[in-house]
């Protein structure tokens, strides 16, 4: 059999919207390897990816916003660089056409799976990180965001639920919440976390649910707000 592998042109096509071409383009096939297809898998690659994302968002939200305190460039970072935003901007670039799974993600839909997505996301900005440096990782992650750093305006720069309620409640002197998992259902590749929020002062408890504890926290935290803001008058 002659000619390039049946993946090559795919694998150019997502090097061409990262702005970025592999010298080694092996080091992209592991970052688009999940562990469920073998063992030269892509999970090392998350982690120099996650800090590399987080170095160059930190880094672009410093500069574009000079005004803006510590405590607010946390929040945005954060909801830039968190699961849902990472698996909206691979689905934006059709990363999961690109993955490599084994027979069981594949069969389960792990290619749409919000959790793989964003973790071979950051993967891949890794590899471009070990292929050629920060600043070659920089514009592939510029490239990758696109219009989402060019607009960052709304609910990224938007205050969490977990910190409006806990604002709102350390402005009325009250204990800040407790949270707690009552539930984990799922199997271990794609579980539902179940957590209460308690604010006893209030006698408010708030469930939420979401693929990881921090996304159920997020939205028991969010009807947790919303009970404790018709029960009590604004200040």
């Amino acid at each position: 059999m002659t000619g390039a592998p049946s993946d090559a042109v795919p694998r150019l096509t997502l090097a061409g919207a990262l702005g970025h071409r592999f010298a080694d383009p092996a080091l992209l096939a592991q970052a688009l390897t999940h562990r469920s297809h073998g063992t030269r898998h892509n999970e090392r690659f998350e982690f120099i990816g996650d800090a590399v994302l987080n170095c160059v968002v930190a880094e672009w939200l410093f500069g574009r916003f000079p005004q803006m305190p510590e405590g607010e460039l946390s929040r945005a970072r954060a909801g830039l660089v968190n699961r849902e935003m990472l698996a909206r901007v691979a689905a934006n670039l059709e990363l999961g056409s690109h993955l490599k799974l084994g027979e069981g993600e594949q069969r389960s839909g792990g290619a749409a799976r919000p959790s793989i997505l964003a973790d071979a996301m950051e993967a891949v900005f890794g590899a471009v990180f070990l292929d050629a440096g920060f600043d070659a990782a920089r514009r592939a992650i510029h490239a990758a965001y696109g219009d989402i750093l060019d607009n960052p305006a709304g609910d990224v720069l938007a205050k969490d639920a977990k910190t409006s309620l806990q604002e709102w409640l350390q402005a009325r002197r009250l204990p800040v919440p407790q949270y707690a998992v009552v539930a984990i259902d799922g199997e271990a590749h794609a579980q539902t976390f179940a957590v209460e929020c308690r604010i006893p002062a209030l006698n408010v408890v708030a469930r939420g649910s979401g693929a990881s504890r921090r996304a159920a926290e997020q939205e028991a935290a969010q009807a947790a707000l919303g009970d404790v803001r018709r029960a009590a008058p604004a200040r």
